[in-house]
């Protein structure tokens, strides 16, 4: 996009605004060798933008298989939401070993 000199046309979400004072938490996964199926998996949530605002887009991905585990898609962003996706997806698949998430 740089390159071409595009720019998006929406307005960006903005909800990270980091504390440059406070303590920043090491990434604990980032030595970790994944052996195995179930043994970490991870959720995101990314902002998909509609004409009106925002659609709301959580997946779960086995870190070993890239396999998508479960996602969902929601006009909100609520706990209930996630929850029932990883719960969802727990149901179908068993326990992991490690939930990543930020």
């Amino acid at each position: 996009m740089q390159l071409v000199n595009w720019q998006t046309i929406y307005r960006k979400p903005r909800t990270t605004i980091s504390d440059k004072t406070s303590y920043k938490y090491p990434h604990l996964l980032k030595d970790l060798v994944i052996e195995k199926v179930n043994q970490v998996w991870a959720m995101d949530i990314t902002y998909i933008p509609m004409k009106g605002g925002f659609m709301y887009l959580t997946a779960i991905i086995d870190l070993k298989s890239r396999y998508i585990l479960n996602w969902s898609i929601s006009n909100t962003m609520r706990a209930e939401w996630c929850t029932q996706v990883l719960e969802e997806a727990i149901y179908r698949h068993g326990k992991p070993h490690i939930f990543n998430t930020d």
